[in-house]
């Protein structure tokens, strides 16, 4: 063999050792500090999923009771969809929106009983076992998706005032998974909330109301030009009230204290100027004992004079219309400060940053008053606030952070 093939095969030996000394390497044990890194690594990160993992399974095992997959797909799927059957026409005369609405009756879910809606009253009995120093409920028939931090407001400030309550959320759209993503932050920190879809025919059972609902499944009952999830929500805060008793509030309200001393008691939103009685009652905010006759004559009253053309006919005119004929039942009527010390039309006030020593002692003259004084929650007054900006230093905003739990971005 020649100089050059001798050179060439020593090359190859040498490249190939090398090779086999890196395999070799490379099949070595790493360090017992590596592998330490990896275990924590995955150690984390199992007990992370196990974590979220459990807190879903005894969110709906508390709340769902028994709910298979099917159901809980069904209700899912529901909350996919952004068309509202429960919107009418707009400016359709009533012969035009009677033929529209009788199309819509089989697409409307929350009319009638469904295999996750049958569960209702089993599911809320068995989250009243959950021992609770108040329950109250709030209604929610609205996509998932808009239920905002607005009105996660609403629940945040109930709980900083009841940390031992119970809030029911009456709602098909936020008994989901993207509902249970939004209830999450309560629900990690002990509270017990849970949303639990609705039996509106179980409901309104033998009950006034039972007329009604049947007259408008059957079509021959003009819903009116106003949505008609708006005036369903009137119904469900009193059949909720009548079957099981404690408390309703909208999702327009921060609560500033407890409701515990409060029973069988509604506010009034106005006084008159010269008597100083109360002219206007609002249902914003109500707590009734479980069958009470003051509730069935509100059940009474809106199956018999329901007009869904007028706003507030079968809201806050419907209780005002009641209590203004009946007497005694030992009902507490409550000043407007309890509820509505701020009207509608001032209500952007509380939104504003202070400009100048002027604003900021009003600003401070309001915290102490309503912190302080006789009001139990504020009424925010939705459609007038809800694209207002939460200003820094705002009442708005100095109130929330002081009665929030969660206290997510208060000003936005």
């Amino acid at each position: 063999m020649d100089s050059s093939g001798s050179l060439a095969m020593m090359r190859s030996k040498h490249i190939s050792r090398k090779i086999f000394e890196y395999k070799q390497k490379s099949r070595n044990p790493k360090s017992p500090f590596f592998y330490a890194i990896i275990f924590a690594i995955v150690f984390i990160f199992c007990y992370v999923q196990s974590k979220y993992s459990n807190s879903r399974i005894l969110y709906f095992s508390s709340t769902n009771h028994g709910t298979d997959s099917s159901s809980f797909e069904e209700s899912t799927t529901s909350d996919s969809e952004n068309y509202d059957p429960l919107i009418p026409p707009a400016n359709a005369s009533r012969e035009v929106r009677m033929a529209w609405f009788r199309t819509q009756i089989p697409k409307l879910e929350l009319l009638h009983s469904t295999t996750l809606s049958q569960q209702f009253h089993d599911r809320v009995t068995g989250f009243l076992n959950k021992g609770c120093s108040v329950l109250f409920h709030i209604i929610w028939f609205s996509p998932a998706k808009h239920f905002g931090k607005r009105e996660f407001l609403t629940m945040d400030t109930f709980f900083k005032a009841h940390p031992d309550g119970c809030l029911i959320v009456v709602s098909r759209s936020m008994d989901t998974e993207s509902g249970y993503a939004t209830l999450k932050p309560l629900i990690d920190r002990g509270f017990k909330v849970g949303a639990i879809t609705p039996d509106v025919p179980f409901l309104v059972n033998n009950t006034p109301a039972e007329a009604w609902l049947e007259l408008i499944k059957s079509g021959n009952r003009d819903p009116g030009d106003i949505p008609l999830s708006q005036n369903l929500s009137n119904l469900v805060r009193l059949a909720m009230l009548y079957k099981y008793g404690g408390g309703y509030m909208d999702t327009d309200i921060i609560v500033l204290k407890d409701f515990l001393d409060l029973r069988n008691a509604i506010g009034a939103q106005s006084l008159d100027f010269t008597t100083k009685q109360w002219n206007r009652l609002n249902n914003a905010v109500m707590m009734f004992d479980i069958n009470h006759p003051v509730v069935w004559e509100f059940l009474q009253e809106f199956s018999t004079t329901f007009n869904g053309n007028k706003w507030g006919n079968n809201g806050p005119y419907l209780v005002s219309r009641v209590m203004a004929r009946l007497e005694g039942h030992n009902i507490t009527i409550l000043p407007p400060k309890a509820f509505y010390p701020v009207d509608w039309n001032g209500i952007g006030k509380l939104y504003k940053k202070p400009e100048g020593e002027l604003e900021s002692r009003w600003v401070e003259s309001q915290i102490d008053e309503l912190s302080n004084g006789e009001s139990y929650a504020v009424h925010l007054w939705n459609k007038r606030s809800k694209n207002l900006a939460i200003e820094d230093g705002s009442v708005m905003a100095r109130l929330v952070s002081t009665h929030c739990v969660v206290c997510d971005t208060i000003t936005t």
